[in-house]
């Protein structure tokens, strides 16, 4: 059983400036030492409130929440009611709806939500202003060092995989920053997973949180997660996803998607062996197993 995290005096006093008559919290993290969420109340009015875990993170997610309010309805984003940058500490208004990752639905409605979902990621893809310099060195760095390490881990786990397994690891290793460069940049959620994902069954609404890792990157990255976990298995909700999304990927963003999917799955086997985590060498074969089996 995961002990609840304790409601820090210093943001109390912070949100109850914001939030008078202060009278609850809640404990809302996800279950890792990184996550410090918390729903808090005052009589009716309710809200959550975040410790960013670096300063990083916080000037992201303060970007992310203005975007959001930009181009987003108030039921598809939450609203960011104050920041501390000191505190790295954000207070955002509550979203309807419950989280997707888990959430057991008829196929018909996870149909319509995944379309949902390529409409809004597209909505806030086509609202980006271009990617300057700087951000384009940064997607060349981190594919330079998801290539470096698909080589690394290729070097750690090859006794471990089969032929076809260890032939998509080295072309992950080789051709990550190639295709990476022909590629436009957009300003990408950056955790485009169904974790982050709302659905309101009143209304059938899909609406989207978290924008710690917003910045600028390349399209196909966003669907990563989504990829190895959901539509190696269910190619009917990847269908659904681009229709809403409006446009297939193009033949090399698809490559790209798929070999950073392969850079994905060997990391969780190379971890897994290193600390003994038979849930994570688990989850490795099977990302690499799909990605065997789904060539684009």
């Amino acid at each position: 059983m995961t002990t609840a995290k304790p409601f820090p005096p210093e943001l109390r006093d912070w949100v109850a400036g914001h939030l008078p008559g202060l009278d609850a919290s809640e404990d809302r993290s996800w279950p890792r030492s990184t996550s410090l969420v918390w729903r808090v109340s005052a009589g009716d009015r309710d809200a959550y409130v975040k410790i960013s875990p670096s300063s990083l993170d916080f000037e992201r997610e303060v970007t992310g929440y203005a975007f959001a309010a930009a181009h987003l309805s108030e039921t598809e984003a939450p609203r960011m009611l104050a920041c501390d940058p000191g505190l790295r500490a954000i207070l955002s208004t509550v979203l309807p709806g419950r989280v997707v990752r888990g959430l057991a639905l008829e196929t018909s409605t996870e149909l319509h939500l995944y379309e949902d979902a390529g409409r809004l990621l597209r909505r806030w893809h086509d609202a980006s202003a271009p990617g300057t310099d700087a951000d384009r060195a940064a997607v060349r760095c981190d594919m330079e060092a998801k290539a470096r390490e698909a080589a690394d881990c290729l070097q750690d786990v090859a006794p471990h995989l089969a032929s076809d397994r260890a032939a998509l690891v080295q072309a992950a290793s080789t051709e990550l920053p190639g295709l990476a460069e022909r590629l436009l940049l957009v300003y990408r959620h950056g955790d485009y997973e169904t974790r982050n994902w709302l659905y309101d069954e009143d209304s059938g609404g899909h609406g989207l949180i978290d924008f710690a890792m917003a910045a600028h990157g390349l399209a196909a990255s966003e669907f990563v997660w989504l990829c190895g976990a959901v539509w190696s298995v269910r190619p009917e909700l990847r269908e659904a996803y681009f229709a809403g999304y409006g446009r297939p990927l193009t033949a090399e963003e698809g490559r790209l998607l798929h070999l950073l999917t392969v850079r994905l799955g060997v990391s969780y086997l190379r971890n897994g062996l290193v600390k003994g985590r038979d849930e994570l060498v688990a989850r490795g074969h099977l990302v690499l197993d799909r990605m065997a089996a789904h060539q684009p």
